[in-house]
């Protein structure tokens, strides 16, 4: 007689599984954020100690960015074939190699491999590309939710982090705090090979609110992961979801990250604003984007995806348009309305994203989405550009407030024209 291997039972959706593995993605992603921010505030640290220029410090950061976007479809498909804990786990190594190695750097060349690549290779790899594959494998219910909480995650890491990163450089040295960075990533580590599970069935359950034999079979991937995100792109490329998608979140970028972000300060420094006080306004804009996301991701389980884009970008752009007459040497009840309102807005447009990249795009949605962030970073690029030329050239912000503010009612109408069908890209 034939011995069978014995079958584990399939439990349903009662399973505390999904929400472990969410919350150790939350850690993960709490983390990733701010071990990505946190070069910021060593550029006057680094300058004062080897006398390197700030274009040359920043062009580290650049790097780091600039990766953080590339990577993150890539980074994707090798979760799909070498698994989340796997990828998860040498990323977070990767970002403890970077800032740990930096305490011993002395030429520009080391801290761009170590900042610009390992960093910005690690922390990619731990993107919002991330959210996409835990919330498609492991939830069906709350899915808007869950990708709005762990967006949120992405959000906060700055706030969490960034406080004790300056005080740390102020007090102890940024080599000190750089090895704090080390440290934090390695404690994650045991985390994520405990708790991060690939699949439900890996744990003997489904996803959160799927019942045994309901969810769809997953596609077989064969090839190399570098091979199946360029596969992935020419194939969502041949469908017009994808550009009007990857159009509206690189506006996303643009009026977001690459603007407000990189220009803000100075912008309402030129006002009479102390620069102390318009950075403590971008914390607070952090703050309640926090808020907005989570809610954001409510609303996506219940109202077309489409619709919930199209009026976060028409208001973010109503803003950005009045943010001009608002700028003043004192922060007015006015700006503090905007302040809010735009933090309510700020990433909100992720999940929305999400859910129309895992409609239209079924198992590949992961990779690409993360393509469609890679348009966000490339966005974000360009408006960090073109709005320092619009104000070299004009004397004026109000230029680039304007035109966001126009790209924004462009990014509303590419949103309503994505059409709603099920999983056809293969």
């Amino acid at each position: 007689m034939t011995e069978t291997a014995p079958v584990r039972p399939i439990r349903r959706h009662t399973s505390a599984w999904p929400w472990a593995v969410a919350a150790t993605a939350f850690v993960t992603l709490l983390g990733a954020s701010g071990f990505r921010s946190a070069p910021g505030v060593f550029i006057d640290p680094l300058h004062a100690e080897f006398g390197w220029s700030t274009a040359t410090i920043s062009s580290a950061v650049s790097l780091n960015l600039l990766l953080y976007g590339v990577v993150s479809p890539f980074a994707a498909a090798l979760m799909e074939r070498f698994g989340m804990r796997r990828v998860v786990s040498i990323a977070l190594v990767l970002v403890a190699a970077g800032s740990g190695l930096t305490v011993f750097m002395g030429e520009v060349w080391q801290l761009v491999l170590l900042w610009g690549v390992l960093i910005g290779v690690g922390t990619g790899s731990m993107a919002l590309a991330f959210v996409a594959v835990v919330t498609g494998r492991w939830f069906v219910r709350r899915r808007g939710l869950v990708s709005g909480v762990l967006t949120a995650a992405q959000a906060a890491g700055g706030l969490v982090f960034l406080p004790l990163m300056a005080s740390l450089a102020g007090s102890v040295g940024w080599r000190g705090a750089s090895l704090l960075i080390a440290a934090g990533a390695l404690l994650v580590v045991p985390l994520v090979l405990l708790f991060l599970r690939d699949r439900p069935a890996d744990v003997g359950t489904v996803a959160h609110g799927a019942d045994p034999g309901e969810e769809p079979p997953e596609e077989v991937v064969v090839g190399g992961a570098f091979r199946r995100t360029l596969t992935v792109l020419r194939d969502a490329a041949r469908t017009g979801t994808f550009w009007l998608l990857a159009g509206g979140f690189a506006i996303c970028g643009a009026t977001t990250v690459g603007l407000l972000n990189t220009h803000f300060v100075p912008a309402a420094h030129e006002h009479g604003m102390p620069a102390t006080t318009a950075a403590g306004l971008l914390a607070v804009v952090g703050v309640f984007d926090v808020v907005g996301t989570i809610a954001s991701g409510w609303f996506t389980d219940r109202v077309d995806p489409r619709k919930l884009l199209a009026a976060y970008y028409v208001l973010r752009g109503a803003s950005l348009a009045f943010l001009p007459f608002l700028l003043a040497p004192t922060a007015a009840p006015p700006l503090w309305a905007f302040i809010v309102f735009y933090g309510l807005d700020w990433v909100a447009t992720v999940p929305p994203t999400v859910a129309l990249c895992r409609e239209r795009f079924g198992s590949r949605a992961p990779i690409v989405f993360g393509w469609v962030f890679a348009a966000h970073q490339i966005g974000s690029a360009i408006a960090a550009v073109g709005a320092g030329l619009i104000r070299d050239v004009t004397g004026t912000y109000d230029g680039a407030w304007w035109s966001a503010g126009a790209l924004c009612v462009v990014a509303a109408g590419l949103s309503l024209a994505v059409r709603r069908e099920l999983a056809s890209v293969r």
